[in-house]
């Protein structure tokens, strides 16, 4: 078996920068990584329309000021094949694929308290040891499609937006359903909308969207971009959750219904998250704020779908702007205009069979080409639950997290010494612009971990306390917010996946600012919240 100071699993952003930095100290390192190349979500999600919502120059790397001056975005937010080519770019220039194992799916990981190592085994029969074990698995990696009656039988071509033909599919005059309307359902119905000969879109929940307001990069706009790009990392890392917005830090009733109103518009045609994140300061909190801002957003949706009874099927009534993850659209609600698009609500026109050659809905037979499953992931402890994680006396994670994640920090939970998580539940990387907030994370970890190298120190493990706390914390602040007692994956409800249906906040809720605070705090205290010991016999 082949013996290493540290593994890393997943070589997506996070999984490279960590691999990077580890190496940086002089250890052994390896990436486990199920696809054949780096990029994680980049690398599996490659559906039409698949793009960034945080701004381009906001998501990439930030340690490397000579890759951002090499590279050139051409979008605001820019499409999948761009920052998938980004990404190898950085792995290249970073030396990364020398220690990365591709193809390879991690199914096992088991703490041997004897030896003080982690025995980590794959599904080809890969198996290596090390006394690091460190996941970057991402939060939304693990497909998830409702078993519906029938879905077997499909003759045509049917997928998950994740596992999209790697080498395409021609849609081009096809019959096509897409099932789903959350962010990537969002995105895939504004492409394929242009090309099938019909398109069916077959909804369960509609969504809070607003207009992502892209465009090109000009040549002179990509130098300022460069020339502010200290600027632009230091306004991420001063705002709430990592993005180029924050909080306008008035509340909603302190202006006139004039004064909001004009608020409203000019968020509305701000790019990305700023109708969302840049709004009044009480929308996550106040019912009356989020309501005034779902009515705005309402009339929007009335004002660009032509047909009034399909514009009421795409305003949500079940939950309240900024409750949920808000999907970014560019013309999504005027697809509804075209004459080859249909919109089946499935609450009032509930899916009773998929057939052979089609779908079958209490109001008749659809014929169908191609099904396309926009239906999400098992969130943010799914990827965990598909490994078998063993830590002290025979423990398995997805046992303790049975009521729910437990976690220090999100990046260790007590009885799995030496396991770090980048984006685990309750993490500061979980409700923010990822790469910006996990970087914080890698850096954190690797750290930590060079202090146990020079110190001599064979193993550290958060505290029960440490934890307890953190998590009371996280949980405490989620019933303050209006996400906190709104059905969704933030809150780990997933009706397609058995006992998922109580609510349990999964992500991270205090803010960015609270949770640098907090990790400076913990270093300067000495690592307070982990229990680091020189011998295995110690805890």
């Amino acid at each position: 078996m082949i013996e290493l100071d540290a593994i890393v699993i997943g070589a997506g952003m996070s999984g490279m920068y960590q691999l990077h930095l580890l190496r940086g100290l002089g250890l052994t390192v390896q990436a486990l990584e199920a696809g054949s190349e780096v990029g994680g979500t980049w690398y599996w999600n490659r559906y039409p329309g698949c793009r960034f919502d945080s701004e381009s120059y906001s998501y990439c790397f930030s340690f490397d000021e000579e890759m951002l001056q090499e590279w050139n975005w051409s979008e605001h937010f820019a499409p999948q094949p761009e920052t998938f080519a980004y990404l190898r770019r950085v792995a290249d220039k970073l030396d990364l694929r020398k220690d990365i194992r591709f193809a390879t799916r991690v199914v096992s990981a088991h703490w041997d308290e004897a030896d003080g190592r982690w025995v980590v085994r794959c599904e080809d029969g890969y198996a290596v040891r090390a006394k690091y074990l460190v996941t970057a698995i991402g939060i939304l990696s693990i497909p998830v499609i409702p078993d519906f009656p029938g879905r077997g039988s499909f003759a045509g071509a049917s997928f998950h937006t994740s596992d999209w033909p790697r080498g395409g599919i021609d849609l081009a005059g096809k019959r096509v359903a897409v099932v789903g309307t959350g962010a990537t359902g969002i995105q895939v119905i504004q492409e394929v909308a242009k090309i099938a000969g019909h398109l069916t879109v077959v909804q369960k929940e509609p969504n809070w969207s607003k207009p992502l307001c892209n465009a090109p990069i000009t040549p002179d706009e990509m130098a300022d971009i460069k020339a502010r790009y200290a600027d632009i990392f230091e306004s991420c890392r001063s705002s709430d959750a990592g993005f180029l917005h924050n909080w306008d830090p008035r509340s909603t009733s302190d202006v006139s219904d004039a004064e909001r109103e004009a608020f409203y518009e000019q968020k509305y045609g701000e790019r990305g998250f700023a109708f969302w994140l840049s709004n009044f300061a009480d929308l996550s909190v106040d019912e009356k704020a989020a309501r005034l801002a779902s009515d705005f957003l309402a009339r929007k949706i009335r004002e660009r779908v032509t047909d009034p009874k399909t514009a009421e099927k795409l305003i949500p009534t079940d939950h309240l702007f900024g409750t949920r993850r808000v999907p970014m659209e560019t013309g999504y609600y005027e697809v509804f205009n075209q004459p080859n698009v249909d919109l089946v609500d499935v609450n009032a026109d509930p899916l009773r069979a998929i057939t052979p050659g089609g779908m079958t809905f209490d109001s008749g037979f659809v014929p169908l080409d191609v099904i396309i499953y926009a239906t999400g992931f098992d969130a943010v402890r799914g990827a965990f639950d598909r490994i078998e994680i063993v830590g002290q006396g025979g423990l398995t994670l997805r046992e303790k997290w049975d009521d729910g994640p437990v976690t220090f920090l999100g990046l260790q939970s007590h009885g799995f010494p030496n396991f770090f998580m980048i984006v685990g539940p309750h993490s500061g990387a979980t409700f923010c612009n990822v790469p910006r907030c996990a970087e914080q994370n890698v850096e954190f970890i690797a750290d930590l971990v060079g202090h146990m190298e020079r110190r001599g120190l064979a193993r550290c493990e958060a505290t029960i306390a440490a934890e307890q706390d953190w998590t009371k914390q996280v949980l405490d602040q989620a019933e303050l917010l209006l996400a906190g007692k709104t059905n969704s994956w933030f809150t780990g409800i997933n009706h397609n996946i058995a006992g998922r249906n109580e609510r349990k906040m999964l992500l991270y809720t205090l803010g960015q600012q609270f949770f640098l605070q907090v990790c400076r705090e913990t270093v300067e205290q000495d690592y307070r919240g982990f229990d680091m010991a020189p011998a295995r016999s110690a805890a």
